[in-house]
């Protein structure tokens, strides 16, 4: 047996590529949100780390001057 389908109507077998390819177009665009999605979430974490830290009234007055 040599793997092969029988011969018959061309249909069914356009068919399952049609599926195939929709199906990897589905999965890329899928592929493409999350990292997008996952590097959003990286540049606000790099975001929250950057930016400075604000020292309120009460630890200005307990910070020594130099």
């Amino acid at each position: 047996m040599t793997g092969e389908e029988a011969a018959g109507p061309p249909g069914p077998k356009v068919l399952r590529l049609l599926i195939f390819v929709g199906a990897g177009f589905l999965f890329t665009i899928g592929i493409n949100k999350w990292r997008e999605i996952d590097q959003k979430q990286a540049q606000q974490q790099q975001r929250i780390h950057q930016q400075p830290k604000i020292l309120s009234s009460a630890d200005a007055a307990t910070k020594p001057i130099e």
